[in-house]
């Protein structure tokens, strides 16, 4: 059930006008998203819906325990053992497979033959997403960061409500859970900011991502080797705002609903293209994920208090394990460990007084954002490539690839310079845009999202394809 799509509309519409109905009885209105979240997953795939509760129980059982033991080592062991079933769970789905072939290469490599049957079942959609959720619910409740929650309705509200269920943003429970006790008459719903925040990621999605897509991006990387010099340096930077639009899309549209309904999700999103370091750009990019892998990962591994080599480990072993959060992959794996590279040697150039007196220089800034931006835009190609070679062609195609017949069209060219403007124009102006419609009349307002939606219809390609991130 896509966000852009008539089906979705009509769920949407149908879960807000009841909602609203029960907006006198909390534990009735929880009850009832709760439901309609569960019947958005099994639109999906029913089967795991199952799962999805059973986390729950986990978490309410663990965080109960640990919270009614003072002794460190035994809080210490319970939340330990519930994290290693979170992680059994998401590595027997997500990379049994890989573990498997792996044992066949190296048996391969000393000689000694080894038949096994990969395990090949469907991965359940968004189990990173919720496995995230609940190790992050229990190691607070261990740091005491939170108490441990008591009622199984907010637990399973809290990972399956269906805004952020499939592609985040992840939301911490200290900041979800509480909002659940509000009676939700005293929930403030901006509407502008929260219809702004939709339109405007439909219009990223359905527009900008999905033309991009599948007019320049996908038939390149199809064959990189048959592409021009214009359509291969065009899907290179084309994939790059691809992958931001679709992505912050859904992240925004998300918060737009959460909104709506009373709740307040994390910002994810901050320009990243802007950004003047890799460091700079973590902080700016899928911002619940980098936090979540700096607070649950990074720090606990040391962070940077254990002096400069096991800094930059612990910065390599983060960005290794986020790559290959993202797939079963050696591209992915790949990924992270150069985005591990890079952060490493950032950390040490930052460290240094030539960078230091160099810091606010325009000149010195422009150099770091030109580098920083053509850095991400390499290694997206990995992120996009199916396999190794497909990024070894695309690569060499960037400095190969003719020049002449099959330039890039008039439309492709605006998209480009739309997905680029989301980037230069200031945050600023988009929240004096939706202050302004939070101001006009309530019969304008309907007038305005009407145009724009059927803007939006009239515009958008024939079929919606998913969202990037629907696969992680």
């Amino acid at each position: 059930m896509l966000f852009p799509s008539t089906e979705f509309a009509v769920f949407f519409g149908c879960v807000w006008s009841v909602s609203w109905l029960l907006r006198e009885a909390n534990t009735a209105r929880k009850s009832f998203l709760v439901l309609a979240s569960l019947l958005f997953y099994a639109a999906w795939d029913a089967r795991f819906v199952v799962m999805l509760l059973a986390v729950a129980v986990l978490m309410l059982v663990c965080g109960q325990w640990i919270d009614r033991n003072t002794a460190r080592r035994r809080r210490a062991s319970i939340t330990s053992a519930g994290i290693i079933v979170l992680l059994a769970v998401l590595g027997y789905f997500k990379y049994a497979d890989l573990l498997i072939a792996s044992a066949m290469q190296f048996a391969d490599l000393l000689g000694v033959p080894l038949d096994l049957d990969l395990v090949e079942v469907a991965v359940p959609v968004a189990i990173s997403f919720f496995t995230f959720h609940a190790i992050s619910y229990l190691v607070d409740v261990h740091k005491n960061t939170i108490k441990a929650s008591n009622s199984l309705l907010d637990l399973t509200l809290y990972i399956s409500f269906f805004p952020h269920l499939v592609a985040g943003p992840i939301v911490r429970a200290r900041e979800f859970l509480p909002q659940l006790a509000a009676s939700p008459r005293q929930m403030p719903i901006p509407l502008g900011a929260s219809l702004a925040l939709i339109i405007g990621g439909l219009f990223k999605k359905v527009v900008i991502a999905n033309y991009l897509a599948t007019a320049l991006v996908d038939p390149v990387y199809i064959d990189p080797s048959r592409a021009s010099m214009q359509e291969v340096w065009g899907a290179f930077y084309g994939y790059a705002l691809v992958i931001y639009c679709d992505f912050s899309a859904y992240t925004d549209i998300a918060i737009g609903i959460a909104s709506l309904f009373g709740y307040r999700f994390p910002q994810n999103f901050d320009q990243p293209y802007r950004a003047l370091s890799v460091q700079d750009f973590w902080n700016r990019w899928h911002i619940t994920l980098s936090h979540w892998l700096r607070d649950y990962l990074y720090i606990p591994l040391g962070g940077n208090r254990l002096g400069r080599w096991l800094t930059v480990r612990n910065l390599m072993v983060t960005m290794l394990l986020g790559g290959l959060w993202h797939g079963a992959s050696g591209t992915f794996i790949l990924w992270g460990g150069l985005h591990g590279l890079v952060l490493m040697v950032h950390y040490g150039w930052a460290r240094t007084q030539t960078a230091r007196d160099w810091r606010d220089h325009p000149h010195y800034q422009a150099a770091c954002w030109c580098m920083t931006f053509h850095t991400v835009c390499l290694l997206w190609i990995l992120f996009r490539s199916p396999d190794l070679e497909t990024a070894g062609q695309f690569l060499t195609a960037l400095v190969h690839a003719p020049v002449g017949a099959g330039g890039l069209s008039t439309t492709l060219l605006i998209l480009l310079a739309l997905g680029a403007l989301t980037q230069i124009v200031p945050k600023q102006v988009w929240a004096e845009l939706a202050q302004a419609f939070e101001q006009k009349p309530v019969a304008l307002q309907s007038a305005l999202v009407a145009v724009a939606l059927l803007g939006l219809l009239l515009l958008a390609p024939t079929n919606a394809a998913p969202f990037i991130y629907f696969r992680f």
